[in-house]
């Protein structure tokens, strides 16, 4: 990349699945605008509405002017497509991509803390606390650290938080080697991370319950869903070879050990 394209990109490109939030994502893409512009950053936010059947479309419509919000309406393909097509559209825009959920269960109050975390990493990751559970989900994510971890290593402590800031050209080097149909490319993310030994910072984020909407995942169709990621996963091993290593990108340097703030 130039210089010059260097200089044009933004400073961070969020992106943001959204599936019938119609009840909360205006006040959620709200506070996202009012926090970033707080941090005098370049950015864009980039809300992918995957074919929402509420009213969701029609909130959206209300940033149509707002330069800093692209809103792209889908056909519903799931939650991990859709943040797999945010990432690949991201990349190209910004130094940094960050990734949340918008549920609003993680506030964009915890980004600055992220941002601030930024120097010298590869990637910062939300460890989530306050967090209440199901006992299904409780062992589905116990489950999924612990793959992660035996089959990539362990520097990243919560592998499927949707609130993730990497580097653009870290996330780039592999982002389109991961199938589009992954159930759950944050976790797949998280094990090349590890694997390639990425220099990781996790720092903790407020976790809330959710206040509006509902889960779309719920009992039968949670444990399908957990065990085709499983097994993602576990196929995804082979991406890792392809994956390049820190050093090689850009002549930066070599990979530091993980810290956590």
């Amino acid at each position: 990349m130039t210089e010059a394209a260097k200089t044009a990109l933004l400073d961070v490109a969020v992106v943001m699945p959204v599936y019938n939030e119609a009840e909360c994502i205006a006040g959620v893409v709200a506070s996202w605008l009012r926090v970033l512009s707080a941090q005098s950053l370049r950015f864009v936010l980039i809300v992918l509405n995957d074919g929402s059947k509420d009213a969701t479309a029609e909130v959206l419509h209300r940033f149509a002017n707002d330069s800093r919000v692209r809103v792209i309406d889908k056909q519903n393909s799931g939650h991990g497509p859709t943040i797999l097509e945010g990432y690949r559209r991201a990349v190209g825009l910004a130094t940094w991509v960050f990734q949340v959920d918008s549920d609003d269960e993680i506030a964009a109050t915890d980004f600055p803390a992220m941002w601030q975390a930024r120097s010298g990493c590869d990637a910062v990751m939300g460890v989530r606390h306050g967090r209440h559970q199901p006992a299904g989900r409780w062992i589905i994510t116990r489950f999924s650290r612990l793959l992660v971890w035996l089959l990539y290593g362990g520097t990243v402590e919560d592998v499927n938080v949707p609130f993730r800031l990497i580097r653009a050209d870290t996330l780039s080097s592999f982002v389109t080697l991961i199938p589009a149909g992954t159930f759950a490319p944050n976790v797949v993310i998280s094990g090349v991370l590890a694997s390639r030994r990425f220099r990781v910072t996790n720092v903790p984020v407020v976790h809330r319950d959710r206040r509006t909407g509902h889960v779309s995942i719920m009992r039968w169709k949670l444990w399908k869903g957990a065990l085709h990621s499983a097994v993602q996963t576990i196929r995804c091993r082979r991406l890792v070879a392809a994956a390049p290593s820190p050093a090689s990108l850009d002549g930066r340097r070599e990979p530091a050990e993980q810290t956590n703030v």
